[in-house]
């Protein structure tokens, strides 16, 4: 059997996961982190996108935040969102409307901070997409 790591996934409303895992996949602010067991100690910021955990079972689960920290210890994973979904309940209509929704803030803009508004709604959205795909794929056909 091999080594895990406990994973704690938790968002303002609820936990939403509390289990082992072999492997845990997060986006880093300064890019994709992946953890195992006995990683070093780490404090992180995350950007929106999507944490991987792949189980000892051999499945993954995956998982939308919309940003927050990672708190890594040798055993222990911990991710704090305000806003964190399994990736199967997230909404891709309202995703794809976010999207829209953004793309048209950066064309009206008017100041640096409706523009800085704009680019962090559209990360949230094509985060959400790139966790529906993700999980399409893993799925299969």
């Amino acid at each position: 059997m091999a080594m895990t790591i406990h994973l704690d996934i938790v968002s303002a409303e609820a936990e939403l996961f509390s289990g082992a895992a072999e492997m845990v996949f997060a986006p880093g602010v300064m890019g994709e982190l992946g953890i195992s067991p006995r990683h070093s100690p780490l404090i992180t910021r995350l950007k929106p996108g999507e944490v991987r955990a792949k189980l000892p079972d051999g499945t993954e689960e995956f998982f939308y935040v919309s940003g927050g920290i990672l708190e890594v210890q040798p055993f222990v994973v911990t991710v704090l969102s305000d806003t964190a979904l399994r990736a199967r309940d997230v909404d891709e209509a309202a995703a794809l409307a976010a999207k829209e929704h953004a793309e048209k803030a950066m064309g009206d803009r008017k100041t640096d901070m409706d523009l800085a508004k704009a680019r962090a709604e559209m990360a949230e959205a094509m985060a959400q997409l790139q966790a529906i795909e993700r999980l399409r794929k893993a799925k299969g056909p």
